[in-house]
């Protein structure tokens, strides 16, 4: 087997993300055979090299888990943090995954999870133009001319947000498609328009759905789902 640079093989292994894989490394917290390792650009053969990160050792030979999670309010995105509540405590299976990106502690919907390490960093890269929507209920009335702004992109964070689908459900509640996501992203804009969100549930991330999965429930996604994602990202063509 080929050599491969050791923050990929992190990823393969589904122990984190190729950036986290690099953290973990630059921190002195993974050995191989043995020794501790801080140079990025190490290389490793899965066959005959012994990999360690935090006294766990990794192997290639996990399959490959795609889960959608509809998470509930007062769970938070992260597989470590003392005194919350993990949306991996939701999962009741033994192997490894993480968060593919965040929902905030008071949202709801759509989580997706896994422990592919390619499918992780396309479905977060810019890059890619995933799209992500949400259903959205605000304290007061919104405005057609607020929804609108939205729609058009709006400055937040020293940036002005890209153009958005947005449509009305009622006089407190909309829906909104996005293919960016900045941090808080929703909540800053609706408050910047001088509102404040109330319910933040998200319902579709790329290909997949939220569908009727029952809130605080997890499923596998489908093979079709799969293969719809791993085409729509272009997985199984260029490499990442």
């Amino acid at each position: 087997m080929p050599l491969v640079r050791l923050q990929k093989f992190l990823s393969a292994a589904g122990y984190c993300s190729r950036r986290q894989g690099e953290k973990y490394i630059q921190a002195g917290k993974v050995k191989v055979n043995g020794n501790t390792i801080t140079e990025l650009g190490t290389k490793v053969d899965p066959e005959k090299d012994t990999v360690e990160v935090e006294g766990k050792l990794l192997t290639l030979e996990q399959p490959a888990l795609y889960i959608a999670l509809n998470k509930p309010e007062g769970y938070v995105t992260s597989c470590r943090q003392k005194n919350e509540k993990l949306v991996v405590d939701l999962i009741g299976i033994p192997d490894r995954i993480y968060p593919i990106g965040r929902l905030d502690k008071d949202s709801t919907g759509l989580l997706l999870l896994t422990n592919d390490g390619r499918l992780h960093h396309r479905l977060l890269h810019p890059s890619f133009d995933h799209e992500k929507e949400y259903d959205v209920t605000v304290a007061q009335a919104i405005s057609d001319d607020a929804l609108q702004t939205m729609a058009d992109g709006m400055l937040i964070l020293g940036e002005k947000t890209r153009p958005a689908m947005v449509r009305r459900l009622s006089a407190r509640r909309f829906r909104i498609k996005l293919k960016e996501g900045k941090n808080r992203q929703i909540r800053r804009m609706v408050r910047k328009l001088g509102n404040n969100v109330l319910k933040l549930k998200r319902l579709g991330f790329a290909s997949i759905r939220l569908g009727s999965l029952p809130e605080g429930s997890w499923r596998y996604l489908t093979s079709k789902e799969q293969r719809n994602l791993m085409r729509n990202l272009d997985i199984n063509g260029k490499k990442s």
